[in-house]
């Protein structure tokens, strides 16, 4: 596989930041076996800033939280980068999203809104970019983000 994944983020204009460290008693990623368990990213950009904040519904648009959850995926990724020593080329699959969104009651477009990681995840990986997934929305996440994503990928 070379560095494909690699050259698809560059079409993508994507430069990978350097992964944001924990802020409590967790770490970014545990491996077990050839699974590695990505910890829940947020929707911090590479200078450290929250580009999204608020609850979707009120605060933030569907749109800008479709945004929101592909920066979590591209945080995502940075995260899954480290663990493989820099060679993205070891990702066998992403096997499994776990979506957080940040909403208002009654609100419906959960999966509307984590397809933006989703997507980005399938133009990154291809067909070892499909995955299974979860899109729940909730009262209220960390730091007051519209959206936070977990992972679980398969590593060679």
């Amino acid at each position: 596989m070379s560095n494909i994944y690699q050259q698809n983020l560059e079409k993508l204009g994507i430069t990978l930041p350097t992964p944001v460290a924990p802020v409590a008693n967790y770490v970014p990623y545990v491996q077990t076996g050839n699974l590695l368990s990505i910890s829940g990213q947020i929707p911090v950009d590479s200078e450290g800033k929250f580009p999204y904040l608020g609850k979707v519904g009120e605060d933030v648009s569907p749109e800008d939280a479709v945004q929101a959850a592909r920066l979590c995926a591209i945080n995502i990724i940075s995260q899954a980068n480290v663990a493989c020593g820099g060679d993205l080329s070891r990702i066998v699959r992403i096997v499994k999203l776990g979506a957080f969104v940040n909403c208002i009651d009654g609100f419906p477009g959960q999966p509307a809104i984590v397809n933006g990681a989703s997507d980005l995840m399938v133009a990154v990986f291809g067909e070892a970019g499909k995955h299974s997934r979860s899109a729940v929305g909730t009262n209220a996440l960390p730091l007051n983000v519209p959206v936070e994503i977990d992972a679980l990928i398969e590593i060679s």
